[in-house]
């Protein structure tokens, strides 16, 4: 092999139409740009999602979808989850470890779904009021 015998694949360099050379070329004249308007002129192009002055569609259509960078730090428990935790006083460590919530979770609130079987304490973990009451009546306790 010489460096004066490389050459690129075939087929893999395909060769520019040359525009204006000639009415036999088939892009002679007006060099496939149609006649007068706008796009026929050198230069002459508008912006992306122009649309001639009407309201473009973009500005149309109403702005939607917000994604909080807090809510991905933040979990809801289940009361009916408690059941899986192994302890008897529960905190976020507990949950974390448990693989109740993530490993990343910040924050955590226990809510009213399902039921809890056991007397569990809950210490550090925000509760709602529906929560709190049903852990009091399985004989638990809920601490600040």
């Amino acid at each position: 092999m010489y460096l004066n015998t490389l050459q690129p694949a075939p087929g893999s360099k395909k060769k520019s139409k040359r525009l204006g050379r000639g009415i036999g070329s088939g892009k002679g004249k007006t060099c496939g740009r149609g006649h007068k308007g706008q796009r026929a002129r050198a230069g002459g192009y508008h912006k992306v999602g122009f649309e001639g002055g009407q309201m473009p569609l973009q500005r149309r259509i109403p702005k939607s979808g917000f994604r909080s960078r807090q809510a991905l730090l933040r979990e809801e428990v289940y009361l009916s989850d408690l059941n899986r935790i192994d302890a008897e006083v529960i905190d976020l460590a507990a949950l974390i470890e448990f693989g109740v919530v993530r490993a990343n979770t910040k924050d955590a609130k226990i809510i009213l779904s399902g039921e809890l079987k056991r007397a569990v304490i809950i210490r550090g973990i925000p509760v709602s009021a529906g929560a709190r009451k049903a852990i009091e009546m399985a004989k638990g306790k809920v601490e600040a």
